[in-house]
């Protein structure tokens, strides 16, 4: 269940992270728990509200990559450093973005179907099983359809904003063709 209500986390000079609602001090871990809960906040500092919540949740990524299994290898990082400042950096965001949420769809599905088949929803422990078992043909397949998916969407993507510009200078061009024959 989700909290729709903002959730103020302040942030002071020393470093340390206070919860308005709880009024307490916390840690990343805390803040960790408030995403895995669905907890709407947001962390701000303490003394210029200025909104601190993404350097916070990649302060999160961080410790999460540091230990145990990362998520991202060293080649996926560097192809995504290299689209800052790369005109395509606000394209590759809503398409990380819209694949991360493609991504959460399916596993709240297969949890729903799950629910229904086995009167509860799995838990990662039992993902993590189901995936070890299953040895992954099944998985493999259904991803790379996934991948292929979306790298279609992204080349229809790519084409629309083709157009869009093409008509763009098109009509730019017309524009000043008709004044110059004036």
């Amino acid at each position: 269940m989700t909290n729709l209500t903002m959730r103020i986390i302040k942030k002071y000079p020393n470093r340390r992270l206070y919860d308005t609602e709880s009024s307490a001090y916390i840690t990343l871990s805390d803040v960790k728990q408030l995403v895995l809960d669905n907890m709407q906040f947001q962390v701000v500092d303490a003394k210029t509200g200025e909104d601190l919540t993404r350097s916070i949740l990649l302060q999160i990524i961080l410790e999460l990559e540091s230990g145990g299994v990362p998520m991202f290898n060293a080649n996926m990082l560097k192809q995504i450093i290299r689209f800052y400042g790369h005109a395509m950096q606000g394209v590759m965001g809503m398409y990380l973005e819209k694949n991360m949420q493609a991504f959460a769809d399916i596993q709240n599905s297969l949890t729903e179907q799950s629910r229904s088949l086995y009167n509860q929803p799995f838990n990662p422990e039992t993902w993590s099983q189901l995936m070890s078992n299953f040895q992954v043909p099944g998985l493999n397949n259904a991803m790379n359809a996934y991948v292929e998916q979306s790298k279609n969407l992204f080349l229809q993507m790519q084409e629309q904003m083709q157009n869009q510009t093409n008509t763009l200078f098109n009509a730019f061009n017309i524009d000043k063709t008709e004044k110059e024959n004036k």
